[in-house]
């Protein structure tokens, strides 16, 4: 069986090859720069990017993670049918149908429906906040004062590798076809439990410090993030302070085991708030 894994060097694609490899599949990565992407000796290693569909080496391919990227997938989906692809696993997300025009749920469920419409046997995994995204607070962290707007929204931040391994187990395994997983951390947590999370874990005073929306906005706009991307994040912490997100247990029923905390995940990541 060989499984192509695409977007192979991306945050999810790379664990998605060591998680392939170590359960003994056969892994064509695809990258745009081999020498740089310093993958496994281990995978086959391909030039290619879904951003050019007709790169796509798809011969002698059984199945596809697919990394979501709406502006090409109906191409893929062309070329892989042609390929004789039958399986694909495809990245999407939790945000998926909530109608915001700014929301990320619009491009992955477009991806959804492309992969559907082709007729695949297809499986969706739609994880939510990535504990990743604390990265963005490194240099407050060093600096010793978090300052973000909605201290009390509780969202249930997932892993990287949680998200990986849920991937490979559903690449090679039975069972899984036609399934939508809404993939989440094992607890809820607030972004004001985070700091103080990264407090305890680092051993370190960490203040925070809360904005209002508007400072908030303000912020991300002048980092040049879109404004209608900036108000559903937003929209999104609001939401979670009148209904707090609760776990959904899917990686721990899918991987047998428990999924990482908030707290390992610093631990794991010590070095980058150093």
């Amino acid at each position: 069986m060989t499984i192509l894994v695409t977007g192979a060097t991306g945050s999810v694609g790379r664990l998605v090859v060591d998680e392939l490899l170590t359960a003994g599949v056969s892994v064509r990565a695809l990258t745009v720069d081999p020498e740089r992407a310093a993958l496994p000796p281990e995978a086959e290693v391909v030039v290619g990017s879904l951003a050019r569909p007709s790169t796509l080496p798809l011969d002698g391919v059984d199945a596809v993670y697919l990394a979501p990227m709406a502006r090409t997938v109906r191409r893929f989906c062309e070329l892989a049918t042609e390929a004789g692809i039958k399986r694909v696993v495809a990245l999407s997300g939790s945000s998926v149908g909530d109608g915001h025009e700014g929301s990320s749920g619009n491009e992955y469920g477009a991806v959804e429906v492309a992969v559907r419409e082709a007729g695949f046997d297809w499986t969706f995994l739609r994880p939510g906040v990535f504990m990743n995204n604390t990265l963005d607070w490194a240099d407050m962290v060093r600096a010793g004062e978090v300052a973000t707007a909605y201290g009390d929204a509780t969202q249930t931040p997932i892993d990287l590798g949680d998200i990986a391994a849920v991937a490979a187990r559903v690449l090679t395994s039975e069972g899984h076809v036609g399934a939508t997983y809404v993939l989440s951390g094992p607890e809820a947590i607030s972004l004001r439990g985070q700091v103080a999370t990264l407090e305890s874990v680092l051993g370190k005073e960490i203040r925070f410090r809360e904005l209002t929306r508007d400072e908030q906005r303000a912020q991300w706009v002048g980092y040049g993030v879109p404004e209608q991307a900036v108000d559903w994040i937003l929209d999104g912490f609001e939401e979670t302070l009148r209904r707090p997100q609760v776990p959904t247990g899917v990686v721990e029923e899918l991987l047998g085991r428990k999924g990482t905390t908030y707290a390992e995940w610093v631990g794991a990541n010590r070095e980058v708030f150093a």
